[in-house]
């Protein structure tokens, strides 16, 4: 619907007289001291866009409005200014879009942290500029392409995309690219190249979580803290909720135990700044994999194609979940996706499709962070007899070094294997508190239900104790070891 840009004042909204703008170590975001309401309101949304682009309102042309519905944790406006004569599609100064907050999902989301995430990414060149930030919301510049399906995420030249757009985000980007704190952006903590060991906070037994073998200080966020804030804020209405919040606390010490802490992955002390959300609908298609062959596109920088390969270039959106996490969880969760919200565990990827697509990641990531990912090859002699010797994590390698380490593949294909039922856990006690916040249309608790079957099912084959009861492999488990 075309929406003219006569909105009205809604009350309790502050006047436009009062924004202002804020100035970070990074850039200028313009402040807009609006709310967007719940149920959403064209008007409303007009009166956020028009704060940050006034050159809108004032010219001639019609705002349209699209709502995107496939979003289960805030809702998504795309606005387009017409203007008069135009008969092409919209340049990309001309479209917006505006993202709200669902209701209550600070329990869930850090905003400081999504905010100043989005800001870095900005700033890589891996996410639309922010133009302004309400009170609720950000709005920022639209980026062209295609959303992907679950469907799209299966197709090789797609799931190729991503593995080298994966790669790029975990090889260039500063582990505490999201942190709020003015000097995470170039500082020491996080500008020379070091990767942090995860910790996570207090135990709801007073103590401190942490690895036994961390020595190092930690990221202040990470994925295990993320995981444990989230248990600690599951309601507890009846008694089997207390239990079931006793049993998640106790299930993320154990897998903490068991795979926090991994030295000889990529990043080498073993933590990325993960995107932590590649659902389909966080991919974006910007270019499909023949127009690039056509193009002859060889700049892996923007994730396209090289190497005579057929890619299509993707992109990501949506950095609320992006915290610091292991590469193979990222990966692992990615992966997990290939189901979609249905969870149909029949489109889970094979075992090849998987080394290929680990292939294609460290290929890139080794481009784009010249170190190699696996201790094996940091010790390999090279031509004049020596170690390439990359103490501080940023000596030089051959761009082929990651690729051609089998090492390097075994290792990262075997930690995925060992993630795969993490993202179960983690997005299943995620949906026990939507369930709770949400005013999405969705079933968030048949939802959990099914994650949290998803991170059990793994369990029971991890520890053998399905083998050991003659119970049948579920779905899930069995296409994950299935080789083609």
């Amino acid at each position: 619907m075309a929406i003219q840009g006569d909105a009205a004042h809604v009350a309790d909204h502050t006047a436009l007289s009062t924004t202002t703008t804020t100035t970070t170590n990074i850039t200028t975001i313009q402040q807009i001291p609006l709310r967007f309401p719940e149920p959403p309101a064209d008007a409303d949304a007009l009166r956020i866009i028009f704060a940050a682009l006034p050159e809108w309102e004032g010219s001639d042309g019609a705002v349209v409005l699209e709502p995107f519905t496939d979003g289960l944790t805030n809702h998504l406006l795309k606005a387009t200014k017409t203007r008069p004569g135009r008969s092409e599609e919209a340049p990309t100064e001309d479209v917006v879009l505006l993202r709200a907050y669902g209701k209550d999902t600070q329990i869930l989301i850090d905003r400081e942290r999504e905010y100043a995430s989005h800001q870095l990414l900005a700033r890589y060149g891996l996410a639309p500029p922010l133009l302004a930030r309400f009170r609720n919301g950000l709005l920022y510049r639209f980026i062209r392409g295609r959303v992907c399906t679950p469907a799209d995420l299966r197709r090789e030249p797609v799931w190729r995309g991503v593995a080298r757009r994966l790669g790029q985000w975990h090889a260039v980007l500063p582990v505490g690219a999201g942190d709020p704190r003015p000097e995470m952006d170039g500082g020491a903590w996080a500008g020379n190249g070091q990767h942090y060991l995860p910790a996570v906070g207090m135990g709801v037994d007073g103590k401190r979580m942490m690895p036994a073998s961390s020595t190092v200080p930690p990221p202040d966020v990470n994925l295990w803290t993320v995981t444990q804030r989230w248990i600690l804020a599951l309601p507890e209405p009846s008694k089997a909720a207390t239990v079931r919040k006793g049993r998640l606390h106790a299930e993320l010490q154990r897998l903490m135990a068991e795979l926090a802490v991994d030295r000889a992955g990529v990043a080498q002390d073993g933590l990325v700044f993960g995107h932590g959300d590649l659902l389909s609908g966080n991919v974006i298609i910007e270019e499909e994999a023949g127009a690039a062959a056509a193009a002859g596109n060889d700049d892996d920088d923007d994730g396209g194609n090289d190497d005579g390969d057929v890619v299509a270039t993707v992109s990501f959106i949506d950095y609320e979940y992006a915290t610091p996490s292991p590469a193979a969880f990222d990966i692992a969760n990615h992966f997990a996706e290939w189901a979609g919200f249905d969870c149909d565990y029949r489109a889970m990827p094979s075992r090849r499709q998987r080394r290929a697509f680990l292939r294609e990641y460290l290929r890139t990531y080794s481009r784009h962070r010249p170190e190699p990912p696996h201790p094996a090859a940091a010790a390999k002699p090279t031509a004049n007899g020596h170690g390439n010797g990359h103490g501080n994590g940023h000596g030089s390698s051959s761009s082929s070094s990651a690729v051609d380490d089998e090492a390097a593949i075994n290792h990262l294909f075997e930690r995925v294997d060992s993630f795969r039922g993490l993202p179960g856990f983690y997005w299943g006690i995620w949906a026990l508190i939507q369930a709770t916040i949400s005013t999405i249309a969705f079933d968030y608790g048949a939802y959990a239900d099914l994650r949290l079957r998803e991170y059990w099912d793994w369990r029971a084959e991890a520890d053998g104790s399905r083998a050991r009861e003659g119970r049948v492999r579920p779905l899930r488990e069995r296409q994950w070891a299935r080789e083609e």
